[in-house]
């Protein structure tokens, strides 16, 4: 009978273990390559190549090891900038290319007391009303606060790292290494000459006076009921921290309001941490509090890109900055 048991529960044990397979190392992560890829580890190969496009300017949205539009995106500008042929495939001469970068995509990083203090806001309100009572719209958590310090899906952070107390200081986490300048890529920063805003490619190019490629970020450009504008615009101001206003007139779907609502600044904000006006009254640049739908979801008119990447954006652009929109 004992040994009956013994059995069941080592059957038990292996089955668990064969469906919740153990997370991957940044070691595995940072010796991923393509040719050797299947499984789980084609994943890894994703993640690293991810890394590795953000940090050479060609972001792929929120780094989340999937092989999503965005990523294919990426790696279109990618190997247009670099001469190879643009088919939004990791193949073997791309995945080269980026790896002329040598930095690790993936580091270990130990939670601080400072990274937990907040202030956080434990819950979001959906809808403007709700959001317009809160004093500031603040992370929900350390997750969420890391995962954008790290441009990660909040899934990835948590998949990467499972167990793990990411509200604890002294914790100890993998995340990406997006933050360091890439050894084969490192130069002056070039003046900018123009943005594109390319609604079919659902994308954002930042370009030098010469037509050389800056950076490449994916954007959620407008809907049908709520087109983005046409032709040349120009940014007139960028604001760091907005405060969002909703006018009733906007008459946005699913938002009910009868009087104007002033949402406050944070990262929860419809329009993010920075706001990047044009000159057509109510349209702009701006982030969002929702990293992993930006290229996927549709936007009110504007272009929405990732916090981190409005961020970068705010740093390249000033007022006069061309932005041409093309159908």
């Amino acid at each position: 009978m004992r040994a009956a048991l013994l059995t069941m529960l080592m059957a038990l044990v292996f089955s668990s273990a064969q469906a919740a397979p153990r997370a991957p190392t940044a070691e595995q992560i940072n010796a991923a390559e393509p040719a050797k890829a299947s499984g789980r580890s084609a994943e890894n190969v994703n993640i690293r190549a991810q890394v590795l496009l953000d940090r050479a300017k060609f972001s792929p949205g929120a780094i989340d090891g999937r092989r999503g539009e965005n990523f294919a995106g990426a790696l279109r500008a990618f190997q247009r900038e670099n001469g190879l042929p643009a088919s939004g495939e990791l193949d073997t001469a791309t995945f080269a290319k980026l790896t002329q970068d040598s930095a690790p995509a993936m580091i270990g990083y130990t939670i601080s007391a400072r990274d937990v203090a907040g202030p956080f806001s434990a819950e979001i309100p959906q809808d403007y009303a709700g959001k317009a009572t809160l004093k500031r719209l603040d992370y929900t958590g350390p997750a969420e606060m890391l995962a954008e310090r790290f441009h990660m899906d909040e899934a990835l952070l948590r998949a990467l790292n499972p167990g793990k107390a990411l509200d604890q200081a002294g914790t100890a986490i993998v995340v990406a290494n997006v933050n360091v300048k890439p050894a084969a890529l490192r130069g002056k920063v070039s003046k900018t000459g123009k943005i594109e805003v390319d609604k079919a490619q659902k994308s954002l190019r930042v370009l030098a006076p010469d037509g050389k490629l800056l950076a490449f970020y994916p954007a959620s450009i407008g809907s049908k009921e709520k087109p983005a504008p046409s032709g040349t615009l120009k940014v007139t101001r960028i604001a760091h921290s907005p405060t969002y206003t909703y006018d009733p007139a906007f008459g946005f779907r699913g938002v009910n309001a009868e009087r104007e609502l002033k949402i406050a600044p944070g990262p929860n904000n419809p329009v993010g941490v920075v706001w990047i006006a044009l000159n057509k009254k109510t349209y702009g640049i701006h982030g969002t509090a929702e990293p992993e739908e930006v290229g996927k979801a549709a936007s009110h008119g504007c272009v929405r890109l990732t916090n981190w990447d409005a961020l970068a954006l705010s740093k390249l652009v000033r007022r006069g900055t061309v932005v041409e929109f093309l159908e």
